[in-house]
């Protein structure tokens, strides 16, 4: 898996940290976030992580499940749908249709704000950074699409907290898995294995 950027950050010398910055600058993309840029078709897989990796989603079921429940309300009042999501004790995804992502990105980050200053309350923790910038990647074909939604919906399998689809309860692949059946799962799996989902592809460094 690639290192993520913040942690190639931490072992830049200062001279390649300000040739990193120059670079950006002269670009005309933010110093220390990702890039944003509107895909065609209004399709994207949106992650985001909790900083450095921390399981502050995972503190309990109960937050879990409560954060599932407010990253769909937030998502489906911007967007036109949703079509997958996962939620892990550290990070999430969505692949989404949307019109508006700096919109949609917005209202992201109103949601990690509050949840961070709840979460924090709750631990105890004030001051503490609870997350990373959001990132959008947008699709950029029909096979990207599927490739994609096989990725989100395999994400905790692949991370080990389960061995199927359905056992991971802070995600919609048992309700795709009831509406389409095993067979059209499995055909989708195979014309649209994970493992060819390649650099281009990736989402870019939190």
């Amino acid at each position: 898996m690639p290192e993520r950027g913040m942690y190639r950050w931490r072992r830049m010398t200062e001279r390649q940290r300000a040739a990193v910055l120059e670079y950006r600058r002269t670009q005309g993309v933010p110093w220390h976030s990702p890039p944003h840029y509107a895909g065609e078709t209004g399709l994207y897989l949106m992650t985001a992580a909790c900083y450095e990796h921390r399981h502050v989603i995972g503190r309990s079921p109960e937050r879990m499940a409560a954060f599932e429940q407010s990253l769909l309300d937030t998502s489906r009042a911007l967007c036109s749908d949703v079509f997958a999501w996962t939620v892990l004790p550290n990070h999430y995804h969505m692949l989404v249709k949307s019109h508006d992502v700096k919109t949609l990105l917005a209202g992201l980050g109103r949601l990690h704000g509050r949840t961070s200053f709840q979460w924090n309350g709750e631990e105890h923790s004030r001051g503490r950074k609870v997350w990373h910038n959001a990132a959008e990647t947008a699709m950029k074909s029909e096979r990207h699409y599927w490739a994609s939604f096989v990725y989100v919906l395999h994400n905790a399998v692949n991370h080990g907290y389960v061995t199927k689809w359905q056992d991971w309860p802070f995600c919609n692949a048992r309700m795709f898995l009831d509406r389409v059946g095993r067979d059209e799962a499995r055909r989708l799996w195979d014309e649209y294995p994970i493992d060819e989902y390649g650099a281009d592809w990736d989402p870019p460094d939190l």
